[in-house]
C-alpha cells in the first residue's frame, strides 16, 4: 500500500516542534529531528529546504493569524468610534481576547516564538509586537482625542512601559505551560487589573 503522505508530514511536523521546544533553534539538529520522525536527514530535506524553513513552517501560520486578528480588531474599534457607539463598548474586546482566540489554541507554536527562536528572524518577535502596539495605541489616542474623548497625556516611553507590563503578564501562563483553564483564569485576572487603567488613560470612565 502507498504511504499516507499527510500522516508522514504530520509526524515530521511533530518531530520538528518537539526538537525546537526541547533544544531551541540553535541547539536543534536535522539528524535528531529525523530520528524523532523515523526518517533520514535526506528524507527530511524532501519536506523542507533547511532548519530555518522548518522553524518558519511551525510559526508562520500563527504569526499570520495574530496579524489578521490585530488588523480586524483595529478596524472594528475605529468603526465603533466613527459610529458613535457607547464608550464602554469600545473595550468589549482586548488583547486578552487575542490570547484566548488565537494564541492559546496554538500554545506550542507560540512557545517556540517565546523561548526557541534565538538565531532566527523571529527572535525579536515579542519586542516588535510591543513596539507595533505602541504605535497603534498612540495613533488610537490621537484619533480619540480628535473625536472629543478626554484622553490623558502620555508619552511613548510611558506607554511602552505599560504595554510591556501588560503583554508580559499575558505571556506568563504560556511561558509556564499552564493548562487552558488556568490560563483563562489568569487572563481574566490580568484584564480586571489593567482595564480600569486603560479606560482612564483613553478618557473612558
Amino acid at each position: 500500500m502507498p504511504r499516507d503522505k499527510s500522516l508522514s508530514h504530520a509526524k515530521v511536523k511533530q518531530a520538528i516542534k518537539e526538537e525546537f521546544l526541547e533544544k531551541g533553534f540553535e541547539g536543534a539538529s536535522i539528524r535528531s529531528i529525523g530520528a524523532r520522525a523515523g526518517m533520514t536527514s535526506a528524507g527530511l530535506y524532501r519536506h523542507y529546504d533547511d532548519k530555518a524553513a522548518m522553524f518558519s513552517a511551525m510559526v508562520d501560520p500563527l504569526i499570520e493569524s495574530i496579524q489578521k486578528w490585530v488588523e480586524r480588531h483595529k478596524n472594528r474599534k475605529y468603526g465603533l468610534v466613527k459610529d458613535g457607539t457607547n464608550r464602554q463598548d469600545l473595550f468589549g474586546e482586548t488583547v486578552v481576547d487575542l490570547f484566548k482566540d488565537v494564541i492559546i489554541p496554538q500554545k506550542a507554536e507560540f512557545r517556540l516564538l517565546l523561548s526557541a527562536s534565538a538565531g532566527t528572524k523571529y527572535e525579536n518577535f515579542i519586542h516588535d509586537f510591543v513596539d507595533q502596539n505602541q504605535i497603534d495605541f498612540m495613533n488610537a489616542l490621537d484619533y480619540l482625542r480628535e473625536q472629543g474623548y478626554k484622553v490623558k497625556n502620555i508619552d511613548k516611553e510611558e506607554l511602552h512601559m505599560l504595554l510591556s507590563a501588560y503583554i508580559t503578564a499575558c505571556l506568563e501562563p504560556i511561558i509556564h505551560d499552564y493548562d487552558d483553564d488556568k490560563i483563562d483564569n489568569y487572563l481574566k485576572t490580568i484584564q480586571d487589573f489593567f482595564m480600569p487603567g486603560w479606560l482612564n488613560l483613553m478618557g473612558i470612565k
